[in-house]
């Protein structure tokens, strides 16, 4: 988080720009219990000692006192720079977001009575969607009348999962949701 912090002095404003870090764990003279079991930045356990003990430690050191288990009974409290922990925990983070796989669900309408043509165009459109590692979401849609014609409906919604069968596979059955049947198709996984 950035903050900007305004002062004067003789008659001249100063910006100055201000980082906070969000503090998950209580560091310092935050912590309130009395005594405390430190593990050193080498993984060493020191035994209970009181706070004031383990503080001026940390501050020999340069570096920052943090709880990290409440419920043990004295609790403990390790020894480490704080601001690199929580830029090295940020950097974890932002590493695993970028490996996460993401996709969109791309939708592409029919009708009950589409022409051939039309089908196989937007199969073509299918096909380039799946290409690109997105799922795709066929509805047909009944207007009016059309209601009477469902299993055309569900005859060509087959006829559009038949003619992407080599690219990709549907998620479960053609489901009916007021006027709209639809299905989802994800890319066929590689043997």
């Amino acid at each position: 988080m950035v903050g900007l912090v305004c002062f004067f002095s003789n008659q001249f404003f100063y910006f100055m720009e201000v980082f906070y870090i969000k503090q998950d764990l209580l560091i310092n003279e935050q912590i309130k219990a009395k005594e405390v079991q430190i593990i050193t930045t080498e993984g060493e356990k020191i035994g209970p000692i009181s706070l004031r003990e383990a503080l001026d430690m940390a501050e020999d050191k340069k570096l920052d006192l943090v709880l990290v288990a409440t419920n043990n009974n004295p609790p403990i409290c390790k020894l480490m720079n704080y601001g690199k922990y929580k830029f090295e925990q940020a950097k974890r983070e932002k590493e695993a977001k970028k490996k996460q796989k993401t996709f969109d669900v791309k939708e592409i309408r029919i009708t009950p009575n589409i022409e051939q043509h039309d089908l196989e165009f937007k199969v073509k459109n299918a096909k380039k969607f799946i290409a690109d590692g997105d799922k795709v979401k066929i509805t047909v849609r009944f207007r009016g009348r059309e209601m009477n014609y469902i299993k055309l409906g569900e005859q060509n919604l087959n006829k559009f999962i038949e003619a992407m069968s080599e690219v990709a596979i549907p998620e479960k059955k053609p489901i009916l949701e007021g006027r709209n049947m639809f299905i989802i198709l994800a890319k066929k996984p590689v043997k």
